[in-house]
């Protein structure tokens, strides 16, 4: 009968752990970058500027209805080509080898991750009611200032749970960055795994650092929820 090797596994956490900086650094800078990207198509969305409004619900619509594996390898293949046409329309000098996987990664998951952002924050937006944005011009704020001092803090509290699971989501999906070349958790288990097909114990080695991992952003984000919160309260009265 076939049993894990537990001494294995224990000896392969150091080496899977070195692929932990690598995730994060995909999941955090993907979700900065795409929390800004979501944000200006959430105005956009917002108060309907024309022909952007279109443009940005095409976009959503093809980032969140096609599987982010695909969007990879459609990068990684097609980056190079575009740099490849742009050497040949305009002279220049690009070379496609300047695209690393880490980069081609971190486009797509940004990109990704703005399509659904995108939605979040529309949402939150609207969760806001209306009537403190006429309040707010009665007593004489201008557009500009009622939505930075009243209507984006308040739409930050109610979108706040939606981006830690967001967050979390990347995380996970830092997984398929392996399919390219990344060297991150699941890159490093994977090679692991082949060299010495001990599957089952590598991946679930894995398993838990990515369990961990999510535990920890969770942690974070119910800390940070409780703390705004009360200022969220504040705001709304």
């Amino acid at each position: 009968m076939q049993t894990i090797d537990i001494p294995f596994a224990i000896d392969q956490v150091p080496h899977i752990l070195k692929g932990v900086p690598f995730t994060l650094l995909i999941a955090l800078v993907s979700m900065a970058v795409s929390l800004v990207i979501g944000s200006v198509f959430a105005f956009i969305r917002l108060f309907r500027i024309p022909v952007l409004r279109q443009l940005v619900t095409l976009y959503v619509s093809f980032f969140r209805g096609t599987p982010l594996i695909v969007q990879l390898f459609a990068f990684f293949y097609g980056l190079p080509f575009l740099l490849t046409s742009m050497n040949g329309t305009f002279g220049l000098t690009f070379h496609p080898d300047m695209v690393s996987p880490l980069a081609v990664a971190l486009i797509t998951f940004s990109l990704h991750s703005a399509a659904h952002l995108t939605e979040v924050v529309r949402s939150a937006l609207l969760a806001v009611d209306k009537g403190q944005l006429e309040a707010a011009k009665i007593v004489g704020m201008t557009t500009r200032q009622a939505m930075i001092r009243i209507i984006l803090p308040q739409a930050f509290v109610v979108a706040l749970p939606n981006l830690g699971n967001q967050l979390v989501q990347l995380l996970k999906a830092t997984s398929l960055a392996f399919t390219i070349g990344v060297l991150e958790i699941m890159g490093i288990s994977r090679i692991i795994a082949n060299d010495g097909y001990q599957f089952l114990e590598t991946y679930l080695v894995s398993a838990l650092i990515y369990w961990m991992l999510s535990i920890v952003f969770e942690l974070a984000f119910a800390l940070l929820e409780k703390r705004v919160s009360v200022y969220g309260r504040t705001l709304g009265r």
